[in-house]
């Protein structure tokens, strides 16, 4: 049975993949008819592939008929197993930037790289590129092996780190513009996270102090918490709590028109922790206490 290979250095991962070590913390590794015969990869480093001349019909990384199809784009965070489907480990053709986390010390990115929440989504939730965005990637790896064949000096490691941010602050700007041309999709996610929260309110569990989570809800939908956080943010511009906030407070306000609740049970069956914060929430977002808005609308 075939086991996983873990590649503790970028050193290791060179070798294995036959290329010259030219820096121990970073290296940009073309791709050419890579043979890994274990059954997966796990780098405990930083690794970004560039997956180049997938087939059409291989639905190479959750891609779909909506996606761009010119190249495919995978984040891995340090120890995080991978292969690209049951029959190959790494891409036939392509390339893979490895960095260790140690690289960065000292560098803007040691306290940047959280923001590249892309590192935690999953294989199905790949970037995929135009022509277009593949060059300009392309072009951020060559920059960046030029300088590693550059003897390593004082400045090495803080050039290497500016173009690691770089292709990141790019990936950023591609997936920006994969959310919109999955527009779609993403509102029919919505609709089903809407469902999701509706769930939530009507089992009664808020009474409990038992509130959706971004895992709970991306699980049902089978998305990352990492993507379904950015997706959600990027449609409606809120976090989950934010938004769950805002649809706790459009049902109170139903509840207090058309069903006549008061404003105590409301806020016990919404969740809130007192009556006296739903009444400062409610009349902080509406202008209006609970009792002063049913008045306003009658």
């Amino acid at each position: 049975m075939k086991e996983t290979l873990d590649i503790k250095t970028v050193h290791q991962c060179n070798c294995c993949l036959g290329c010259k070590t030219l820096h121990p913390q970073a290296s940009v590794i073309r791709l050419d008819n890579t043979n890994v015969e274990e059954h997966s990869i796990r780098f405990d480093f930083y690794t970004i592939l560039l997956i180049e001349n997938e087939t059409e019909d291989c639905n190479c990384c959750g891609r779909k008929y909506y996606d761009f199809s010119n190249a495919t784009m995978v984040f891995l965070p340090p120890q995080h197993a991978f292969d690209i489907d049951k029959h190959r480990v790494l891409p036939q053709q392509g390339w893979l930037l490895a960095f260790h986390p140690d690289l960065l010390h000292g560098t803007t990115l040691e306290q940047s790289i959280r923001k590249y929440t892309f590192f935690h989504y999953r294989k199905e939730e790949s970037l995929h590129l135009s022509l277009r965005e593949k060059n300009k990637i392309t072009d951020c790896l060559h920059d960046m092996d030029e300088e590693l064949h550059h003897p390593i000096d004082r400045y090495s490691h803080t050039l290497i780190s500016h173009y690691i941010e770089l292709l990141l602050d790019y990936c950023t700007r591609f997936y920006e513009r994969q959310f919109i041309t999955r527009e779609n999709k993403n509102k029919a996610l919505i609709q089903q996270t809407d469902k999701l929260l509706q769930k939530c309110i009507d089992s009664g569990n808020l009474k409990n102090g038992i509130f959706p989570t971004s895992e709970y809800c991306a699980g049902c939908l089978k998305l990352s918490a990492a993507y379904f956080d950015d997706l959600l943010r990027f449609e409606t511009g809120k976090t989950l709590n934010e938004y769950f906030q805002f649809k706790r407070l459009e049902l109170a306000k139903k509840m207090l028109l058309e069903k006549g609740e008061t404003a105590a049970y409301v806020a016990s069956w919404l969740g809130f922790p007192t009556v006296q914060q739903f009444n400062f929430i409610f009349k902080k977002i509406t202008g209006f206490a609970p009792n002063e808005y049913r008045l306003a609308q009658n």
